[in-house]
C-alpha cells in the first residue's frame, strides 16, 4: 500500500525546497495577481524627526488610507542624491503616485517622475524652479504675519529675524521657507529689517542669539525665529542673558508641535493648516492624477497665529 505525505511533510519539503534553492517570492507580480483593495503612493519628506514633517506623515497616513491607499515614507534628510534615490526606488516598487513635501530636488525629482509616468504632487516648498502648483501656505504672508503681532499689538519697534537667509549659511535646511518668512517679516517693519544668520541649527542659533546679546547696546524688542527647531534655542539664550520672556523679549515662532504644550512656555507660533493641506494634496494626487503636473494654479491655504505665552498677550 502506498503511504501518502500528511499536510506537515508536505509542507516541510516545500520549505526545505525553498531554502536549497533560494527562491524570492516577485512581491510585484504577485501584487498584481492579487485583487486587493490596497494601492501604493510614496512621501518624501526631508526630516520626519521635525513637528512639521512629521504632522504631514501622519496625516498622509490617515488620509491615504481613508482612500485605500498604503503609504511609503521615505526620509530624504534635505540631501538632493538621497531624495532622488526614494524617488527612483519608489516608482520602481510600482507607487501610483508621490508627494515630496520640502522638496530638495524638485527639478531631478520632477523629471524622474514625468519620465517613470507617475504623477507628482509638491507640498510646502521646494528647491528648484518648478512648473506645477506647490500645496500650501503663503509663507511671505506667514512671515508678515508673525511679526506684525509684535509690531502692532504689542508696540514693538525693534524686532529681530533669527534664521539664514543664504546658500552659504545652509548647508541642511529649510532654505526656501526662511528666505520668503523673511520676507514678509521685512515689509512689516521696513527698512529696518535686520536678521540673525544661522544655519538653521539649534546650537547655531543658540550661538548666535547668545553673541547679538552679548555684543548688542540694548537687547531687541521681540525675535521672530524662522523655524520651530530653532526657537527653544533662541529662548534658552535670551534667558541665558538674564532677560525675561516676555517681559524684556518677545518671542514668535513658525510651526510648533502642537502635541507639546507642557514646556515652560508655550511659544507663539504661526501655524499651516496640515489636515487641509493634506486633504488638498492627495485630492490633486488621486482624483486629478496625471492633470496635477500641468502647472494649474492653487490657490495657498491661510496660515493662523496661535497665541501662547512667549509674545505676551498671557
Amino acid at each position: 500500500a502506498k503511504v501518502g505525505l500528511d499536510g506537515h511533510d508536505r509542507g516541510a519539503k516545500v520549505v526545505a525546497a525553498v531554502d536549497e534553492l533560494d527562491y524570492r517570492p516577485d512581491r510585484i507580480a504577485k501584487a498584481l495577481r492579487r485583487p486587493g483593495r490596497w494601492r501604493q503612493i510614496g512621501l518624501l519628506v526631508p526630516d520626519v524627526t521635525m513637528p512639521l514633517y512629521g504632522a504631514f506623515v501622519g496625516r498622509v497616513e490617515i488620509e491615504a488610507r481613508q482612500r485605500d491607499h498604503l503609504t511609503m515614507v521615505g526620509n530624504t534628510g534635505f540631501d538632493p542624491e538621497r531624495e532622488l534615490e526614494f524617488a527612483g526606488a519608489f516608482t520602481d516598487v510600482g507607487i501610483d503616485g508621490l508627494i515630496v513635501v520640502g522638496a530638495v530636488n524638485a527639478p531631478g525629482t520632477g523629471q524622474l517622475c514625468a519620465q517613470a509616468r507617475v504623477p507628482a504632487v509638491w507640498v510646502h516648498n521646494t528647491r528648484g524652479s518648478l512648473e506645477a502648483p506647490i500645496i500650501g501656505v503663503d509663507h511671505v504672508s506667514a512671515g508678515e504675519l508673525a511679526t506684525m503681532h509684535l509690531v502692532t499689538h504689542h508696540s514693538c519697534r525693534d524686532v529681530v529675524f533669527v534664521g539664514g537667509l543664504t546658500d552659504e549659511a545652509v548647508r541642511h535646511g529649510d532654505l526656501e521657507t526662511v528666505v520668503q518668512r523673511f520676507k514678509g517679516f521685512a515689509t512689516a517693519v521696513g527698512d529696518s529689517a535686520r536678521a540673525i544668520s544661522t544655519d538653521l541649527t539649534a546650537a547655531c542659533a543658540y550661538a548666535a542669539v547668545a553673541e547679538h546679546l552679548r555684543t548688542c547696546d540694548r537687547p531687541p524688542d521681540g525675535f521672530v525665529v524662522g523655524t520651530y527647531g530653532q526657537a527653544s534655542a533662541v529662548m534658552r539664550a535670551t534667558t541665558d542673558a538674564g532677560l525675561r520672556i516676555p517681559q524684556d523679549v518677545r518671542v514668535v515662532g513658525f510651526d510648533a508641535d502642537a502635541a507639546n504644550n507642557y514646556k515652560h512656555a508655550i511659544l507663539t507660533t504661526v501655524q499651516q493648516p496640515i489636515e487641509a493641506i493634506t486633504r488638498g494634496a492627495l485630492g490633486l494626487l488621486l482624483d486629478d492624477g496625471r492633470s496635477s503636473a500641468r502647472g494649474a494654479s492653487v490657490p495657498p491655504f491661510a496660515s493662523t497665529l496661535n497665541v501662547g505665552e512667549t509674545c505676551g498677550c498671557a
